[in-house]
């Protein structure tokens, strides 16, 4: 059998998802196992306080390359992701929603991208982002600030479905943020300056149907411009 690529680690940051993260996990071992010959896939359990956790562990004997990291405290979206990142053992990696607002069928897409641009990240941008008008421009505006302060050339900077090569995660600085507005722009911010290539292909993304997130509060949002231009002068 031919493999896309040799080798990959996916992983699903996890809260609060008991009615919908077996489909995720179903999914992802229809298509990942397609794709490479060695896989795991990965999902971060971030201190769900419904039955997720219960789920999982009943998932765990039906897919023996399924791994569940527990956040024992809810550590948000950055801290899932840090954990995903540095928990993933294979050359690549590739990360994305578990509340089906993505969909892992288009990873095939992610990895052919890399493969003609050879990239060392790609990142998925919104064919049509399914939010509200004040989520839009509160990403509007951050993704303006961004690309003035550290000149990124990324046209989606915070869309949950990217493929990136292991050794940019080994590379950079380890990432610092915990909040889910701003570890996609330190991440990319601090990849641009490293040097590694990124390129981005377009994804479909659904309409949020699980529970409330905090990306758009308003101390969520005050607090990640804070650390937006702490970054910006400890990079100067």
């Amino acid at each position: 059998m031919k493999y896309l690529i040799k080798e990959i680690s996916v992983f699903f940051p996890t809260y609060n998802l008991e009615s919908k993260i077996e489909k995720t996990v179903r999914d992802a071992f229809r298509v990942v196992p397609k794709l490479a010959e060695k896989y795991e896939i990965i999902v971060i359990n971030d201190g769900s306080r419904d039955k997720t956790g219960e789920v999982l562990k009943k998932l765990k004997p039906k897919y023996k390359n399924l791994r569940i990291i527990t956040h024992q405290l809810n550590k948000g979206y950055g801290g899932a992701l840090k954990s995903g990142f540095y928990s993933s053992k294979y050359s690549w990696i590739a990360f994305t929603d578990a509340d089906g607002q993505f969909d892992i069928s288009e990873l095939p897409k992610l990895i052919k991208k890399q493969k003609s641009s050879s990239a060392d990240i790609v990142a998925g941008f919104y064919l049509k982002r399914a939010v509200s008008l004040l989520r839009k421009l509160n990403t509007w505006l951050w993704q303006l600030v961004v690309r003035i302060l550290f000149r990124l050339k990324v046209k989606d900077i915070d869309c949950g479905f990217k493929l990136i090569r292991k050794k940019v995660i080994d590379t950079v600085p380890k990432l610092e943020s915990e909040r889910g507005a701003f570890i996609s722009s330190e991440f990319l911010i601090k990849a641009q300056k490293y040097g590694f290539k990124i390129v981005e292909i377009g994804v479909h993304h659904y309409p949020h149907t699980g529970g409330k997130g905090t990306g758009a509060d308003l101390n969520v949002i005050i607090n990640s411009f804070v650390d937006l231009f702490k970054l910006w002068r400890k990079l100067r």
